[in-house]
């Protein structure tokens, strides 16, 4: 059977991850293995099974250590997979989520059966060793392309783009820090029934607007945690089902367009950015509205960027994300759309997206533990990235 936008055809039949830490011990293959494994696991699949790998944004360790550290042929050859098809996304030229996107069509068109996509990271053990500071990349390479412009201007890092970006908002809609305050927050309230969250201790109004200011209205608490671990995502036909031992959740549109300029600061209205377009092509792709949605799980590298995902995902109107968190109760576990249930990247760490459909795969089935939903959640939104490499997706539990 097939259907007019090929992913409908895919499910994700297995979820799987490794030890998250700070400076842990073990390398990058080392994680990437474990948590491919438990996704093997999970869906009562074998290496002899998986004909596929999927990335992003492929092995970049000489550039920017840590960021991306273990390659496809890494895996390939550690598991012994005989593959069909693979692929590693084009790094800052390509969406986050572009993994799965890519996986999706692979196994929807027939080049393979089962897709094991994967997202490593061992920021953490790189940043204490001094060898990465920025998203410029080491401090032996030269600075070129759009950072060349930036930089005379101190804008190092995506805290400065995202900082000028909030700064503009807030000024344009009124919105204030005690208001996006609710988003870390919430992160940190949902991390402390996480045991794998990075932090889990309380975190107050008063502790938030007394932190350290990072890039204004941007503090500490606003940024997310780098990470050392990896989360690994099987992806596989619907004709599997059967076959599989795990819950599979279908994937009812996925999306990773480019509308606009291809930069994080230099958009037509600087107060929106790529989730837009987003927003309106996974909508199109699908029959269901944002009211059907039981809960979202949306990027939070900066707390802001949830702002933004909620205004493009439909969930309120242009400038009503501020007011639609106020207080936080709209978001939370008990509140009509709760969001980032794991913690987020703010709390539980960075894992660039993957760790949100992990935790949207948990919460479809049931199996989150303490942090689990009541009401039977059927449909989750997924939102990756922000600036000019935002993609998003429905899952779907029939």
């Amino acid at each position: 059977m097939t259907d007019k936008y090929l992913e409908k055809n895919t499910v994700i039949s297995g979820i799987g991850q490794s030890e998250i830490g700070r400076r842990l011990p073990q390398s990058g293959l080392r994680l990437t293995l474990d948590a491919a494994q438990s996704a093997m696991q999970d869906a009562g699949l074998t290496a002899a099974d998986i004909d596929g790998i999927a990335t992003w944004p492929g092995v970049m360790e000489d550039s920017q250590p840590g960021f991306s550290p273990v390659s496809i042929p890494d895996i390939q050859n550690a598991l012994g997979l005989n593959l069909n098809w693979y692929n590693a996304a084009g790094g800052r030229e390509s969406t986050q989520m572009s993994a799965l996107i890519n996986a999706c069509m692979a196994v929807a068109s027939g080049q393979a059966k089962h897709v094991l996509c994967f997202r490593t990271m061992t920021e953490a053990n790189a940043m204490a060793s001094g060898v990465r500071s920025s998203v410029l990349g080491t401090a032996s390479n030269r600075v070129s392309g759009e950072f060349q412009w930036q930089l005379p201007f101190q804008a190092f890092s995506a805290a400065n783009w995202i900082g000028l970006v909030a700064s503009a908002y807030f000024h344009e809609f009124g919105a204030t820090r005690e208001q996006l305050a609710q988003i870390p927050i919430n992160a940190r309230r949902n991390a402390a029934l996480n045991p794998k969250a990075i932090y889990q201790e309380a975190l107050s109004l008063d502790d938030y607007l007394s932190a350290r200011m990072i890039a204004s209205p941007l503090c500490l608490f606003d940024c997310d945690i780098p990470i050392d671990g990896s989360t690994a995502i099987i992806v596989s036909h619907r004709d599997t089902i059967s076959d599989l031992k795990s819950i599979p959740i279908r994937i009812e549109s996925i999306c990773g367009p480019l509308i606009g300029k291809n930069t994080w600061d230099q958009q037509t209205d600087i107060t929106r950015f790529c989730g837009e377009g987003a927003g309106d092509r996974m909508w199109a792709r699908t029959d269901l509205k944002p009211s059907d949605v039981d809960f979202a799980q949306l990027y939070d590298g900066f707390s802001f960027l949830t702002l933004l995902w909620l205004e493009a995902l439909g969930f309120c109107q242009r400038g009503e994300a501020a007011s639609f968190v106020e207080g936080g109760h709209r978001i939370a576990r008990d509140g009509e759309l709760p969001i980032n249930t794991h913690g987020g990247q703010l709390s539980s760490g960075r894992t660039h997206g993957f760790g949100f459909f992990h935790e949207a795969v948990l919460q479809l089935r049931g199996e989150a533990g303490e942090r689990q939903l009541a009401g039977d959640p059927r449909v989750a939104a997924v939102s990756n990235g922000g600036g000019n490499i935002a993609g998003a997706a429905l899952l779907v539990r029939e």
